[in-house]
């Protein structure tokens, strides 16, 4: 029949047992609740952390593709036989051409310098979601309208403009003439507005198409790049080396890391301090553990000298009182895990419950584009929270066990 090694069962029992000093059990609860409230909070906040993450990461590439291939001075000729190349490549879904250059938009003496996309209107929904943020007209109607454009919500309230004005378009590349060089205007009807909730593109982005952008700024047959969308947004890399076997030619090759690297790595780096600093209620929580391990030993040196004499090794106190500090920090650590999956899984019915409850928004959706707190639970954050709030009570007890197991019979039986 098996048998638990009295160690366990001692610490197990010294956990269940009703102490004479209350003020003892006390601090034990409140190590283990406050335990459970740290990875709780811990859990919650770094899945709203990554919620957070992956809503701006597809609000991002909702509006740009994966990838982009150009040459080295940013203008791809001859680019007909690479895109059916690259169509032919594992993991891609969609390849696009474009144009991408600066100019200025002026309307009403408004002016106002924007990033001018030249997309073709047919292949365009392959690589970005565009088409699906359009608040009036579609991206056909580039097609259909020579020399028609596409502005940005937050664009068209600033230059006041609606479906159907005229805009004037102010390219970078002068035309020579007797007078000097002039800058290039060329007149565009406005044909569609898109809403895409994020201020950089609403407030300075605007398509026109490929066409009239080759023809506006001197692109001839040329384009800036290809675009392309992959199945996994994570294998930039593998597609990278399955574009340098398949193609000779020497190309420049963008992903979306690259385009957007600082402003990952700065959620990345705030995801770590968010996960440092909340950690600290753990780490306080498991110092209260400490104090209440040595008040126990204190409290339990009779207990400890008997069995010194009936046998028990030093090491065998110390795994007696690890037992019990444990217990604590894994069901405290149990509780929060509980507790934290629970409010990751059910934050979008949890908040809107608290707003309506004290008639207020977390996020006001005039203020801010993203109105709803979102949240991803990932369980690599589970169990990394898990883990860090054992091995912090096991730290914890290491000491008040490493002095337990030093009581010397003689001196803590003297006066009884």
């Amino acid at each position: 029949m098996f048998k638990f090694p009295f160690e366990l069962f001692l610490g197990l029992r010294y956990t269940r047992a009703k102490r004479r000093n209350g003020f003892i059990s006390f601090i034990s609860l409140s190590s283990m609740l406050g335990i459970a409230l740290g990875v709780t909070a811990l859990i919650t906040v770094m899945s709203i952390m990554n919620g957070f993450q992956e809503e701006l990461r597809s609000r991002i590439l909702g509006m740009t593709a994966h990838m982009t291939v150009m040459e080295y001075d940013r203008k791809l000729s001859n680019w007909q036989p690479l895109y059916q190349v690259l169509k032919t490549l594992p993991h891609v879904e969609g390849v696009a051409p474009n144009i991408t250059a600066e100019a200025m938009l002026t309307h009403k003496g408004e002016v106002q310098g924007v990033m001018v996309r030249g997309i073709d209107p047919e292949l365009e929904p392959q690589v970005s979601d565009i088409g699906s943020k359009m608040e009036a007209g579609n991206l056909m109607a580039l097609k259909v309208q020579p020399y028609g454009m596409i502005v940005g919500a937050e664009l068209a309230a600033k230059l006041d403009v609606k479906l159907g004005d005229k805009i004037t378009l102010i390219a970078p590349q002068g035309s020579v003439s007797p007078m000097g060089l002039l800058p290039r205007l060329k007149r565009f009807t406005v044909v569609g507005i898109f809403h895409a909730g994020m201020y950089e593109y609403d407030s300075g982005l605007v398509l026109i198409n490929l066409k009239d952008a080759q023809k506006v700024f001197k692109f001839r047959n040329r384009i800036s790049g290809l675009q392309l969308k992959l199945d996994d947004l994570f294998i930039t890399q593998t597609v990278r080396k399955e574009i340098a076997s398949r193609v000779d030619r020497p190309l420049y090759v963008r992903d979306w890391t690259q385009e957007h690297a600082n402003f990952f790595r700065a959620v990345n780096m705030e995801k770590k301090m968010m996960f440092i600093v909340l950690a600290l209620i753990i780490m306080v929580a498991a110092f209260n553990i400490v104090s209440t391990m040595v008040m126990v030993v204190t409290d339990k040196q009779r207990d400890i000298a008997v069995l010194r004499t009936l046998g028990a090794s030093p090491l065998s106190i110390q795994w007696i009182f690890m037992t019990q500090g444990l217990v604590i920090g894994v069901i405290g650590a149990v509780l929060g895990l509980v507790g934290g999956v629970s409010l990751s899984l059910n934050i979008h019915t949890i908040v809107p419950f608290i707003e309506n409850l004290f008639g207020f928004k977390f996020f006001p959706p005039d203020v801010y584009y993203i109105s709803e707190v979102p949240s991803h639970l990932e369980w690599s954050d589970v169990w990394s929270v898990t883990i860090l709030a054992f091995v912090l009570t096991l730290l914890a007890t290491l000491y008040p066990a490493w002095r337990a197991s030093r009581v010397q019979p003689a001196e803590a039986l003297r006066y009884e």
